[in-house]
């Protein structure tokens, strides 16, 4: 049972930034898209996570590779913390070029007790504006979970759907995953320091970043829908995907095209990640 410890609204932080080009065709670059957004251009959905980077200075960061807590995320007394989810509104284009603002706001934090031990969820609502118009509505689920317990059993894993109409698949490697971090000035060592993942974190190798495959999961609406516009777009990490196996992005459309059900299966068939976009 979840236990509400906080009611953060009125922990906020304030950005700014510039939809440059030159992040965007990296982005383009490190997806394998046919052609790179221009100046003019609408931004792809998803991309909006490569700017507002976190220009935290070298000693305020701490041993995760993560800017330590207790600034705008709040210290809850457990070291591991990741992106467990999301919810987005698609509501104006972020056009690049433009300079865009962005306003984050603490909803809640809450504290359960799992599997593995204590755990600690956040929820952050972030408003990002262009041209002076709402654009993205975005809620961001964080998770905070106890130092790793060695042995300690792993939540029982669900079977992906085995009848998708879109399919494909990559293999995420060292090349792709420095690339992500670099975009979005990610230091957290899961995604690119072996040792201090598995020694540290209990993984078994390098975990693939949740926001990559998210955007890897719009990505594939875009290659099979690139005339949709997409309203809504909500997804949830399931199980770590780690680098060097296959991952399958999938995807199956409701009749009416209105939704397409996104999903990701690893090498062994579990599920790794769930999501729904939402089409105009």
């Amino acid at each position: 049972m979840n236990h509400q410890i906080a009611e953060a609204s009125d922990r906020t932080e304030t950005a700014s930034d510039i939809l440059s080009p030159t992040p965007a065709a990296a982005m383009s670059a490190t997806l394998d898209c046919a052609i790179a957004p221009q100046t003019g251009d609408e931004l792809p959905h998803l991309w909006h996570w490569i700017f507002f980077r976190p220009a935290v200075p070298q000693h305020l960061i701490a041993e995760d590779g993560h800017p330590r807590k207790g600034g705008f995320l709040p210290d809850l007394g457990l070291p591991r913390r990741m992106w467990a989810g999301g919810r987005l509104r698609f509501l104006a284009p972020l056009t690049i070029g433009s300079e865009i603002s962005r306003e984050s706001r603490i909803l809640s934090v809450s504290e359960k007790e799992g599997r593995t031990g204590k755990l600690a969820f956040v929820t952050v609502n972030r408003q990002i504006f262009c041209a002076g118009a709402l654009a993205v509505d975005e809620e961001q689920d964080i998770v905070y979970r106890a130092p790793a317990v060695p042995g300690a059993p792993a939540p029982a894993p669900a079977a992906a759907p085995d009848n998708a109409q879109w399919r494909r698949e990559i293999a995420p490697n060292e090349v792709l995953m420095f690339r992500y971090s670099a975009l979005t000035f990610n230091g957290h060592r899961i995604h690119y320091d072996k040792p201090y993942a598995m020694q540290a974190e209990g993984y078994p190798d390098l975990v693939v970043h949740g926001p990559l495959i998210a955007t890897l999961l719009m990505d594939l609406v875009r290659r099979h829908r690139p005339d949709a516009q997409v309203l809504r777009f909500s997804f949830k990490a399931m199980r770590p995907s780690f680098i060097g196996n296959a991952l399958l992005l999938c995807g199956n459309p409701s009749p009416d095209g209105k939704t397409v059900e996104l999903w990701t299966a690893d090498h062994e068939g579990w599920m790794t990640m769930s999501a729904r976009a939402t089409l105009a």
